[in-house]
């Protein structure tokens, strides 16, 4: 796999458009937090090995100075005519170009701040023309799942080839408006889908297609007009950017029609016997005073990515991935969760099962007595973790079918890595 291309079956043009290499030239940037020592059993300080990336990112030490350097002249946006309210819109609106031309957004696109991923699905949802069915995978986040007035639900598929062709039946027996919201990368298994095979499937069908790219975009290239996607929604706090802001990015008509997504200050061009709200949907569905920081630091945040280049990013990231997964596919009893098969491509995230142990007591362990700290859970994600653990129950006495998920990103080391496949195989070895 090019370290560039989002696995799919695409069209040539998006897949040479995807594999143009991002210049490079200056060295990954640093995270806060990566001196910070935790207890552990017996009153020991060690460093923290973060492998928790894929629920929240650390900070970027790019992204905290841009905050600081706001922060002085911090004031409110689009409405006043102070020389600290001129200078705090323009950092705004800046950060809305910054962020379409991260992801290679169309021109005419709108970018509109939201406070994550989830909050951009649903105000997307809240404007879908009237009668619009959605056609959705039980492997998504529940963020994708939940927010459908009408929804078709699709089965797990047993290969990237037949999401396609699921997808393309379901979509040919609708009629009216519909929308196909699909995963770029599994918050589960890390998987790769075939987001530029799927959207053309979709526009085949008249359809418009969102893509989830909140576990996507912190660890590959994203260009939204190269892979002829409508939507696409993301986190800061995955984007090494925790201030509180997402990302919805994408076609602007339905969005313009929709029903404003929150009503107030901002959204109305006027407001009398009647209101007139804005057709520009970007100060349409923004009411009320912004995350002015959270949108600079989530800009902030793709302005480091970019000036870095996605290669040596994605190079260390596979070096570290492909040793965590040979390192834990060594121990006995543990197993790795996978749609796909262990040959696909995958972003930074693994998520396993250690025999005779329940996810929760595998991640105290892990944190209490060697200072790593992972998730354990269904990680939002239900239908799906069901799915892969099968008749198994991920080691819980209740059944309650759970799993460990670790995740890397800038930070993580192999030190970390290794220390987490120790920390495993001595527990299995108890």
């Amino acid at each position: 796999m090019s370290t560039l291309t989002i696995f799919s079956s695409v069209p040539a043009r998006a897949a040479e458009a995807e594999a143009v290499p991002v210049a490079t030239g200056r060295p990954i940037p640093a995270v806060l937090g990566a001196d910070l020592e935790v207890p552990v059993k017996g009153g020991r300080l060690v460093g923290y090995a973060n492998l928790d990336y894929a629920a929240s990112a650390p900070c970027l030490e790019p992204v905290s100075a841009a905050v600081t350097a706001a922060l002085p002249a911090y004031s409110s946006v689009h409405r006043g005519a102070g020389y600290a309210s001129q200078l705090t819109t323009a950092r705004y609106e800046q950060a809305r170009h910054t962020v379409r031309a991260f992801v290679g957004a169309r021109p005419d696109d709108a970018v509109i701040f939201t406070r994550n991923t989830t909050d951009a699905t649903n105000l997307l949802a809240r404007c879908l023309p009237a009668g619009t069915t959605t056609v959705v995978f039980d492997t998504e986040h529940h963020a994708s799942l939940l927010p459908w007035e009408k929804s078709v639900r699709l089965a797990p598929p047993a290969f990237p080839g037949e999401a396609v062709r699921a997808a393309d039946a379901a979509l040919a027996g609708i009629d009216g408006p519909k929308l196909l919201v699909v995963t770029a990368a599994s918050n589960v298994t890390g998987e790769l889908w075939p987001i530029a095979a799927l959207a053309h499937v979709a526009h085949r069908h008249g359809a418009r297609i969102l893509v989830d790219a909140a576990q996507l975009v912190p660890h590959r290239r994203l260009n939204l007009t190269a892979l002829d996607l409508d939507y696409v929604a993301f986190s800061g706090h995955k984007l090494y950017a925790p201030f509180g802001a997402g990302v919805l990015i994408g076609r602007r008509d339905w969005l313009a029609d929709g029903e404003p997504y929150l009503k107030g200050g901002g959204a109305v061009r006027s407001v009398g016997d009647d209101t007139e709200w804005h057709d520009d949907p970007e100060p349409r569905h923004e009411a009320g005073t912004p995350n002015v920081l959270g949108a600079i630091a989530l800009a902030a945040a793709c302005d480091a990515l970019t000036a870095t280049g996605w290669t040596a990013l994605v190079r260390e990231e596979e070096r570290l991935i492909a040793r965590l997964r040979s390192g834990l596919a060594s121990i006995e009893g543990v197993r790795e969760l996978s749609l796909w098969g262990d040959d696909h491509p995958r972003v930074g995230i693994v998520s396993f099962t250690v025999a005779g142990y329940s996810a929760r007591e595998v991640a105290e362990v892990l944190s209490g007595e060697y200072g790593i700290g992972v998730r354990d859970g269904k990680f939002c994600a239900h239908p799906f973790v069901r799915h892969l653990l099968g008749e198994a129950d991920g080691g819980c006495e209740d059944g309650t079918a759970s799993a460990v998920r670790a995740s890397i990103g800038i930070g993580s080391t192999q030190e970390h890595v290794d220390r987490l496949v120790e920390a495993v195989r001595d527990l299995v070895n108890r």
